[in-house]
């Protein structure tokens, strides 16, 4: 049996009705049950910032990245046409 959803807080009742209608849900309970799930998944599959950094970071190295020779001065004259 599912028990109805009592929500106190008016501005989050009027968050959920505004999901419920722009979702076409059945119910508010519905909106909200979605979008819990969908926040819950969407944090789960979340790859932590160092994790992006890191992988990002061993790709570089594949690359011999980075290059202790690269004149970045040189580079952004050239760029600039400063040459």
């Amino acid at each position: 049996m599912q028990m109805p959803l009592y929500i106190r807080d008016d501005d989050i009742d009027a968050l959920a009705v505004e999901l419920q209608t722009l979702s076409k849900a059945r119910t508010k309970t519905e909106a909200v049950r979605s979008a819990l799930r969908h926040e819950i998944d969407r944090l789960r599959d979340a790859v932590p910032l160092r994790d992006r950094i890191a992988k990002i970071q061993a790709e570089a190295t594949k690359l011999s990245l980075p290059n202790p020779d690269f004149d970045f001065k040189a580079f952004t004259d050239e760029m600039w046409d400063d040459v």
